[in-house]
Parts: C-alpha cells; structure tokens; sequence
C-alpha cells in the first residue's frame, strides 16, 4: 500500500509488509520516517491511498505515541466507560479497569483525574484501555516513551501473553536494542519506504564491535533484597546473566550512567563496570579486556 495526503509527498510508498499471529513486529526508524502513519493504518484509523490491509482482526488494541486528555474524569471512569464502548457491561468494565491499573501500578490510585497525570502514568491508562478486550491486534506506538522502569517490564509480559494466545503485537521504536530484545521480526522504515531487517537474534545475543560495560550487581550494602526489574527491557540492555550472587549485564556504553542509576535507586549495589566491546561470541560473563572503573 501507498498514503499521501491530497496531492503531497508519499509519506509511505509500495509498503508490503506481513504481521503474522504469534509474533512480535518492530518498525523501527526515526522521525518522521512515517511509523506512525503506517500504524494508524494498520488499525483502521486512516485508509491507505493505494492497497489495503487485509485479514485485519476483529479486535484492536492501539496506544497512540501521545495521550494526554484534559478530563476531570477519574482514570477508573474513563476506563469502564471506554470498556462499555467496546461491548463490555458496566460491571465486567470495572473490574477490568481495575486489574489492568493495579497490574500496571498507576501512581495516585485508580481515582487520580486524567488531567493530572503525569506523561507516564497517562500512557499507562492509554495501555489500559487497549487492553480492555484482549486484542487480535495489539499496536504501540513507541510504548515505552515516559514509563517507569517497573511498568517497562509488566509491558513486555504483556506483549509475550499478547502473542502467546495467538494475537500479534505491532510497536514502533527507534532504538536498536529494544527492538532486539522484544521482536520476532523488524521492518526498517526510511523516507517513506519499508524493508524488512534480518531475524532478531534475541536478548542474549550482540552483535558487531561495539563500545559497551559488563556491569556486575549485588544486593544493596544494607543487606536488604534490592527489587526485581526487567533488566532486558532497560535502554542499551543486550546481554543478561542472573546467578546467587546478583546479576551481570552487557549494556551500551551511551546507556551505562542511566542503567547504573536506575539499579541503585531500586536497592542494588555496583560491584564492577568493565569497558568492553559487543562481540556475537561473548556473554557478560566472558573475559573482557579493558579497565574496570
């Protein structure tokens, strides 16, 4: 399929992409690549100027790159009202709401008024509602933008149940290590044209020579059980080893200060950061050359 609007540029042109059940599709590409226009598309919200879109389910599941509504409704209205628009009783609405927003720990509490949410806590809602109904089709338009880095790992449970029941999960990304660690496959999207990137090789897998840490954690010097976190899906994460001891991971150079920041304000000590390269061959625990810092 091809979209313009009137008679402008192709935003998107000769796309021919397939999403099949089961799977996990990336499109990666930066801005104004045309991601977004190809999602809107995917999920009925905009009609291709040439083609179609075909076998789409019956249910659809999307969360926009931007929701920020000005409502002085509660968040746990808003929801079972939108979960009434899709069929729902009033009852059965709630009670969704409710799982869904304790599930993804939405900070004020299910009464908190839309409007004063902040961008983290509104896309938490925004994920919500799209999962009012289980999805044939669950779209995310760069998903992780804003969240916290306990609701980065109940969204990617999320993503693997959506797939594992047989629906198929489409998300927008412009960061190559979380499209490695979450996709089945990866479509690149570049000035309007598609094209599909090699199989991901999964989170334990790097690949080419790249300036990146081994970084080595253990429990807080206080003694206490430092919290759990989704460590694959962290910025610049592409390699994870858990043992007794704590955890090892391979991480971006660009994204160590953020990792090492975020492991410590969840109670987790840092034993070592080894300066290393990304090699296809080699896991955290493989020897390194370089200085630890």
């Amino acid at each position: 399929m091809s979209k313009r609007y009137g008679r402008g540029d192709w935003i998107l042109r000769d796309v021919d992409v397939e999403a099949p059940a089961g799977e996990v599709v990336a499109f990666a590409g930066g801005n104004g690549s045309g991601k977004s226009t190809l999602l809107r598309i995917a999920v009925g919200l905009s009609r291709p100027t040439r083609g179609t879109v075909a076998a789409r389910p019956p249910v659809v599941g999307y969360v926009p790159d931007r929701f920020s509504p000005n409502e002085r409704m509660s968040a746990a209205a808003y929801l079972t009202h939108m979960g009434r628009v899709r069929g729902l009783t009033t009852s059965a609405a709630s009670a969704r709401a409710d799982r869904l927003l304790d599930r993804l720990a939405l900070v004020g509490g299910k009464h908190a008024t839309l409007r004063s949410l902040s961008k983290g806590n509104a896309q938490k809602v925004a994920l919500a509602q799209a999962l009012l109904v289980d999805p044939g089709l669950l779209v995310l338009d760069e998903p992780w933008s804003g969240l916290d880095a306990d609701a980065h790992g109940v969204l990617a449970e999320i993503m693997t149940e959506v797939a594992a029941s047989g629906g198929t999960v489409v998300f927008t990304d412009h960061r190559e290590s979380v499209t490695r660690a979450r996709a089945t496959r990866t479509y690149t999207v570049s000035k309007g044209h598609v094209s599909l990137r090699g199989p991901e090789p999964g989170p334990l897998a790097t690949t080419g020579q790249r300036p990146a840490s081994d970084v080595v954690l253990a429990a807080g010097r206080d003694g206490r059980a430092p919290q759990a976190l989704a460590w694959e899906q962290l910025d610049g994460v592409t390699a994870v080893r858990r043992d007794v001891t704590g955890v090892r991971l391979r991480v971006g150079r660009e994204s160590t200060d953020a990792l090492l920041f975020t492991a410590i304000q969840h109670g987790w000590s840092v034993q070592t950061v080894t300066e290393t390269t990304t090699d296809h061959h080699r896991t955290p625990d493989a020897a390194t050359n370089g200085d630890t810092r």
